[in-house]
């Protein structure tokens, strides 16, 4: 019987190695994507709900502070942080609202938003992409399972081939980390 902690690890290793095979175009199409919203004076926003709430909070602190190398502080902002808002919000509007109208109030033409759900069905990541879309945002899915609902409606897809959440989400802060690592190199 193996032991446990080199059976995560196998896990872990056969989605990383799914994930490249299956998505490495769409990951660099999503660096890409960043860099030229920033090269254009434009900043990403970045949300999901619990886990994927500290993942989008992880990867807007590497823009904002850095991430390897020394560089410029790059715009981004995690829209899980303000609790007033978050709590206001929920409150007023109902919690399937409280990216949306952040992205409303924050967003302009050309910023970047990167919703994460490993299911690919969080409502408020949804309601947060669409209204970002029609405002001319660039919109960017990190996402699991079978893509769910929010699958097909961003501009690229990062559909993680796994339905083991833990496995999902190692995968979203690795591209979240490969992102950075492209804007190292850029700035």
């Amino acid at each position: 019987m193996k032991d446990q902690t080199e059976q995560l690890f196998e896990q872990h290793i056969a989605v990383a190695k799914l994930t490249l095979d299956a998505l490495k175009d769409k990951i660099d199409q999503a660096s890409q994507q960043v860099i030229a919203a920033i090269k254009n004076g434009n900043k990403v926003l970045l949300f999901g709900n619990g886990g994927s709430a500290s993942d989008a909070q992880h990867i807007a602190a590497e823009l904002v502070g850095r991430f390897v190398k020394q560089r410029r502080s790059l715009p981004s902002i995690a829209l899980t942080t303000d609790t007033s808002a978050l709590t206001a919000i929920g409150n007023d509007y109902g919690f399937e609202h409280i990216f949306e109208r952040q992205v409303e109030g924050l967003a302009v033409s050309g910023d970047v938003l990167i919703g994460i759900s490993t299911s690919g069905n969080s409502p408020n990541v949804l309601k947060a992409i669409e209204l970002g879309k029609a405002m001319g945002c660039k919109t960017i899915g990190l996402l699991g399972n079978d893509g769910g609902k929010i699958a097909g409606q961003c501009d690229i897809d990062i559909t993680i081939p796994s339905k083991a959440t833990a496995r999902i989400q190692e995968m979203h802060i690795l591209i979240g980390h490969i992102i950075c690592t492209y804007l190292d190199d850029e700035y």
